[in-house]
């Protein structure tokens, strides 16, 4: 019998925010291919169809308004969001007998939850990351503390887990303690049609670098997090020992005025281009025409851009660190250094610009690895946990039904004791009445507002305090696209 799914995600194609919605897209079509039937709930915008079948999937779109600006405003149009969802979710299951629940991250883990629950169905949840993961612990504070408590209840409301690393798994185990054994590791996919360069890489590249100059690549958002600071750092030895170096920047984000003027102090600004952001046919470009990419994340669940390099035929070099480690697991497909580490950051980059046997070898080792992050093989991998999913809810159905048998055993013995109809019209659609009440409260964030104000924030480990200036080191974070910034800069937005 074909498995029938409902997926839950704050953005989906065309309503694109970051790499969720492509990696919940690519994963909802895999699955079709699969032999899933994939009911997707996302929101939409003014011109995007309410219904829409595309690519074998099931797309229902929820009107909502333009994400606001400000952080609290933000965090009310996502209650906001789930209760439209939740309503719509409900239509849904009254025209439609799902198997399960798939909610992706904390944006949608209120609507998904209670669907679940209203529906009598299993809950899964993909968590891509952690606010305490972006914020290295420092989760004490709003909104940090809002997020991280729904993180928390989700993660440990969820029937199953899915992460997209190893890492990831010991990391969400750990910071939600939760039993590792219902957390599967799933790897992020990727697709090398995708990667489609602009028509002239020749005319590209002269724009950026001369024909004997070398082109140092670093691709993603401007937070502090993704550790571009490091390699600026770095850079300036790299320089005067390589020769003929210059680096591209290409995305934006909070970080971006302070790493502009870090690169000024530093005399880089001469040396290299920050490109702002940028489309996916320029940045798959990127990757085409440099010699090098660099990933010096400081926390990384997985690393998307070294493996998008990889795919294009592009050397990398990765801090050693999160999921980074599975993405490049050997010094065949590319090169890791200590992570936080500039100084080793410049030897290795060196050692790559200026090795020409060893650029061709890892190139070629990584155009294999990289077949490895299949979107096929993920989908076949997630049906498998569909499938576990689909055996609990067998289970619990049976639980249910011995339960059910108990309880009109009870309301038998009640009426039995009780004055005519009284006891039985206390006791009829009370269950219903409280499983309403339980998925509303769910919807709204109830028991993670509870576990953010009362529950204790797990600090973080010595080793992974966050390496800011002690003036700077309380960070906000704008939930809209996982950026770590200062108080400061919250007022200036």
């Amino acid at each position: 019998m074909r498995r029938r799914v409902l997926i839950l995600s704050w953005e989906y194609p065309p309503i694109v925010e970051g790499g969720l919605a492509r990696h919940v897209n690519k994963l909802s079509e895999a699955l079709v291919r699969d032999g899933v039937e994939v009911h997707l709930l996302t929101r939409g915008g003014r011109d995007t169809s309410a219904e829409q079948l595309r690519a074998g999937v099931h797309i229902h779109r929820v009107p909502e308004e333009q994400t606001p600006r400000d952080l609290d405003e933000f965090l009310t149009w996502v209650e906001g969001m789930n209760s439209h969802l939740h309503a719509a979710g409900r239509q849904l299951g009254k025209r439609i007998s799902f198997d399960l629940v798939h909610g992706h991250d904390w944006l949608v883990a209120g609507a998904a939850a209670s669907l679940a629950q209203r529906l009598g169905l299993p809950y899964l949840t993909t968590i891509h990351a952690t606010e305490y993961g972006r914020h290295q612990g420092w989760v004490d504070k709003h909104p940090q503390s809002y997020i991280h408590g729904i993180e928390t209840w989700m993660a440990g409301r969820a029937d199953r887990v899915i992460t997209c690393s190893h890492y990831m798994r010991g990391h969400v185990s750990d910071v939600y303690d939760i039993a590792e054994q219902r957390v599967t590791v799933i790897p992020n996919g990727i697709d090398p049609a995708d990667l489609h360069p602009v028509a002239d890489l020749d005319e590209l590249r002269l724009r950026f670098a001369k024909p004997d100059e070398r082109l140092v690549l670093l691709v993603g958002r401007l937070v502090y997090e993704k550790g571009f600071q490091l390699a600026l750092d770095a850079l300036p030895r790299v320089i005067a020992r390589a020769g003929r170096v210059r680096f591209l920047i290409a995305g934006s984000g909070t970080h971006e005025a302070q790493l502009r003027n870090q690169a000024r102090k530093l005399g880089l600004l001469r040396h290299g281009t920050f490109m702002g952001w940028i489309g996916d046919d320029v940045l798959h470009s990127l990757y085409r025409i440099a010699d090098l990419c660099v990933v010096p994340s400081i926390y990384e669940p997985f690393g998307l851009v070294a493996l998008e390099a990889m795919a294009s035929g592009c050397p990398c070099i990765v801090a050693d660190t999160g999921g980074l480690r599975e993405v490049v697991p050997n010094t065949d497909v590319g090169l890791r250094f200590r992570s936080r580490d500039p100084r080793a950051l410049s030897r290795i980059i060196e050692r790559v610009l200026t090795d020409v046997q060893l650029r061709e070898r890892v190139v070629a080792e990584a155009s294999l690895h990289v077949r490895r992050f299949d979107w096929d093989d993920i989908a076949r991998q997630t049906a498998a946990v569909y499938a576990e999913c689909s055996q609990l809810r067998g289970r619990r159905a049976a639980q249910q039904g011995q339960r059910r048998l108990h309880r009109g055993a009870d309301q038998q013995g009640e009426r039995e004791r009780a004055d005519a109809g009284g006891s039985a019209e206390q006791h009829a659609g009370g269950d219903d009445r409280d499983l309403e009440q339980r998925a509303d409260q769910a919807h709204r964030y109830a028991g993670a507002a509870v576990q953010a104000e009362h529950q204790p924030v797990a600090r973080p480990r010595a080793e992974a305090r966050c390496e800011v200036e002690p003036a700077a080191k309380a960070h906000e974070c704008d939930p809209r696209s996982d950026e770590c910034v200062t108080p400061d800069e919250l007022i200036g937005r």
